[in-house]
């Protein structure tokens, strides 16, 4: 015999219980995830920034990835910037008279000396002295492609296409611009050798630069590249050069500026007075 609930419910007098609404349980789910995306914890936030900073940047040193093939620093420097070195040499040797059709062979042997001088520092020095990171390959064949194409762009203008007047020799603007030059060269082997000395053999670690320039910028040797290349602009006035200028501020300009964000977030004790790339400004 049925009892008087169950007949009642076969009778359907007992309503059938009705579930919990969806909706609002699938946004009491959601709002731990909203609040965790807008309010990330310091590791999850560290974490997110140091991977877009990684993202925006040039994929060697610090912010290589620690997969793929790589080739050691010091191989690495020399085989991508190597080829600078080599095509205006070689353009040099295959010129019959070095300055042909520029008014000024002496002027155009001295640009040719400027673009030359840095790349052998480079490729031949730094190279050897480095105790930086792997790089990954594709990052070196990129770069030596790069370096090839400007080295033959710079030596063949210079060496078949721009015209001196006579008096370039004792104008202003070659002063300037050699000034500017040497005074960059001299910050970036410097902060060069800062860097390199903050690292015994064999170690990868990162430590706070300090003395030279470093006392004023994050990206000592950024700036003082870049101030070689604005001199060696301003010598030859010439549009390959400060095109050649402007391209390495949009390159490592920015790199210094994640550099300096680096340095922030890796130590707590970072002198807060010290800028990314221009002492006092940014």
């Amino acid at each position: 015999m049925l009892s008087e609930r169950a007949a009642r419910a076969a009778c359907g007098r007992i309503p059938k219980p009705r579930t919990a609404p969806q909706i609002p349980r699938l946004m009491a789910r959601s709002e731990p995830n909203r609040y965790l995306q807008q309010n990330p914890p310091p590791v999850l936030r560290s974490g997110r920034t140091a991977d877009q900073n990684r993202r925006a940047c040039a994929l060697y040193g610090r912010y290589a990835p620690g997969r793929g093939r790589c080739c050691p620093a010091g191989l690495a420097w020399f085989l991508q910037e190597v080829p600078a070195l080599l095509a205006p040499l070689l353009l040099l040797l295959w010129t019959e008279q070095a300055g042909s059709g520029s008014g000024s062979g002496t002027g155009t042997l001295l640009l040719l000396c400027t673009f030359v001088l840095h790349y052998s520092y480079r490729s031949l020095i730094y190279s050897v002295l480095t105790r930086g990171r792997p790089v990954p390959l594709h990052i070196i064949v990129f770069s030596a492609v790069f370096c090839g194409l400007n080295g033959f762009l710079q030596g063949h203008h210079l060496l078949h296409c721009v015209h001196f007047q006579h008096t370039w020799m004792t104008g202003a603007r070659l002063a300037a611009g050699w000034f500017l030059f040497l005074v960059g060269l001299s910050i970036n082997v410097h902060s060069d050798h800062i860097l390199r000395n903050l690292r015994k053999p064999g170690e990868l670690v990162y430590r706070i630069p300090r003395g030279g320039m470093f006392e004023f910028v994050s990206g000592a040797n950024f700036l003082g590249e870049i101030l070689e290349w604005c001199g060696y602009a301003v010598a030859a006035g010439s549009l390959p050069a400060f095109a050649w200028a402007f391209f390495t501020v949009c390159s490592i300009g920015p790199r210094a500026c994640h550099h300096h964000r680096d340095y922030q977030q890796r130590f707590e004790d970072y002198p807060p007075s010290r800028k990314a790339l221009i002492p006092f400004l940014l």
